[in-house]
């Protein structure tokens, strides 16, 4: 079983815990109301996707209900680093 270090509970727990909450540092544009149709799918819809190192936002839904962010190895599916949601991205070797 996978085990995902939560940063507020501090503390790893059993994967079925979490739920994967997409692609993490995503800017909401200022004023969504006023971008055009491809902008919006850009925000809403479009994401990298790349094979390797990616950085998402997890829930521990059966704990702490908080949102973190998490940086991932997509092809080992092991979590390189946990740390608190608003937190800045961490430097880690392999990322382009």
């Amino acid at each position: 079983m996978l085990l995902i270090h939560c940063p507020y509970c501090e503390e790893e727990r059993p994967e079925a815990e979490f739920r994967h909450a997409g692609e993490a540092h995503i800017a909401r544009p200022q004023n969504i109301a006023e971008i055009s149709d491809e902008e919006f799918e850009r925000y809403f819809f479009i994401r990298s996707n790349p094979k390797g190192l990616v950085f998402e936002r997890w829930r521990h839904i059966h704990g702490c209900a908080r949102f973190f962010n998490a940086a991932r190895d997509t092809v080992s599916d092991r979590f390189l680093k946990t740390y608190k949601a608003g937190e800045p991205k961490p430097a880690l070797d392999g990322e382009g």
